[in-house]
């Protein structure tokens, strides 16, 4: 008997993702629109759009995406600019003057069947807290305004945290679910590699955990805060979200360290060493001197910039994101230079780990970033919960919060985030 089309998409469905027999049922390539607010050497939108152009290794061979990015979006082009020199390589990507004609190819239906979305680096304000203000929820109602008006949706990616304010986060979240589109966010870092390449044992009973790196307000917050949130969230019962946040900066900071413990104000000092042996940029001490393990006074000198938010979640982990900042004009300054998380489990085991990311050159922690985007676009589904991203996107803004009401305790009920972690492990095990 024949089957419809319909009939054979849905019996196939166990070998295949639905979408992508679909987009092979219909003998074409996706078309992926790419949205950004600037494209030159070493920003994100070049180390992403670059890899559907080019390609990236994986898994001992150099893999090429499935897809095409078939339209271009740079809102800022600059002396260093990549995105012209791209469309003359590649002709198939139009150069456009705005989200919608990304998105509709100059017509005036949605015409592509994925979008990526990168409102990171460019040339825009801070506001008084230091959050610097990219257009991302900007672009994203640009793209829900195609949506509508077309009467059909894409799955879309969103890089790095949400928005750089809650409210507008938490719609992002909602709209998605309202029109039911696959919509995946967050940071490289929790499915980057990791030394050693292991994840928190599922269900584990976890008391305190820290995230240490080297990173600034806001754009690096959001790095080591969703990384360490990748490995907390496999805990005993899932996710149950933050209830309150503390920052600590200046004198505060370096007395919350000294008391080596949650109780005292601080954090385990015990976490804090394991997450520093973890690191493989570990500064000098002493000169001529590589294993020494620095003392507060040592790291005061090295890091005197440093700051620090405490978290205490709704279930009753205690976690501490530690950011060991140098002086703005010593660059050669700092304690570290790489993302560390260690977490204490309930009986004293400590597991630890060394978030690896290669900074230079090829820089291909992005590797496995991408890889999670072509199966958004080709399952039309996220490969891990949004509201991870979510939650890390309040909790980044609430840290900074804390920090300009003068490292005030906040009480954060609107952090209630619940979700179920995906038990298979997602960073690059490669």
């Amino acid at each position: 008997m024949r089957c419809s089309r319909r009939e054979f998409l849905a019996g196939a469905a166990g070998a295949l993702p639905l979408a992508n027999l679909a987009f092979s049922a219909e003998g074409r390539r996706p078309k992926i629109a790419a949205l950004t607010t600037i494209y030159h050497k070493y920003s994100h939108s070049q180390h992403i759009v670059d890899r559907f152009l080019e390609g990236y290794g994986w898994e001992g061979r150099h893999h090429r995406p499935a897809m095409d990015v078939v339209s271009l979006y740079v809102e800022q082009v600059g002396d260093n600019d990549l995105s012209r020199e791209r469309g003359k390589r590649y002709p198939q990507m139009k150069l456009c003057s705005s989200v919608a004609e990304a998105l509709t190819l100059r017509g005036d239906k949605l015409a592509v069947d994925g979008v990526l979305l990168i409102g990171e680096h460019g040339n825009y304000p801070d506001n008084e807290k230091g959050q610097r203000l990219y257009p991302r929820y900007e672009y994203f109602q640009q793209v829900i305004d195609v949506y509508r008006q077309s009467g059909r949706t894409a799955p879309l990616f969103n890089d790095k945290h949400l928005s750089w304010n809650w409210e507008w986060a938490k719609k992002m979240v909602e709209t998605s679910r309202e029109m039911d589109f696959g919509f995946m966010a967050g940071s490289s870092l929790p499915v980057a590699r990791r030394l050693p390449s292991v994840d928190l044992p599922w269900g584990a009973d976890v008391e305190e955990a820290i995230g240490v790196w080297a990173g600034g307000i806001d754009g690096g917050d959001i790095h080591v805060i969703e990384a360490m949130q990748s490995i907390v969230e496999r805990r005993k019962d899932g996710e149950t979200g933050i209830r309150a946040v503390e920052a600590l900066r200046g004198e505060r900071f370096w007395q919350a360290l000294e008391s080596g413990s949650w109780e005292g104000g601080g954090w385990d000092r015990k976490l804090l060493e394991a997450a520093l042996s973890r690191s493989n940029t570990l500064n000098l001490v002493r000169p001529n001197y590589g294993v020494v393990f620095p003392t507060t006074r040592d790291m005061r000198r090295m890091a005197p910039n440093s700051y620090a938010y405490r978290f205490e979640y709704t279930d009753g982990l205690k976690a501490t994101i530690v950011q060991f900042q140098g002086r703005p004009d010593q660059k050669d300054e700092g304690v570290v230079g790489d993302c560390t998380v260690a977490a204490r489990l309930k009986g004293g085991d400590v597991f630890s780990v060394l978030i690896y990311l290669p900074y230079y050159t090829m820089r291909n922690f992005f590797n496995p970033q991408v890889h999670h985007i072509e199966s958004l676009f080709l399952t039309g589904k996220s490969p891990y919960p949004v509201e991870r991203t979510l939650l890390t996107t309040g909790m980044t803004a609430a840290g900074i919060d804390s920090l300009f009401q003068k490292q005030k305790r906040l009480e954060t009920p609107h952090l209630a985030v619940r979700y179920q972690p995906l038990r298979n492990s997602t960073f690059w095990r490669t």
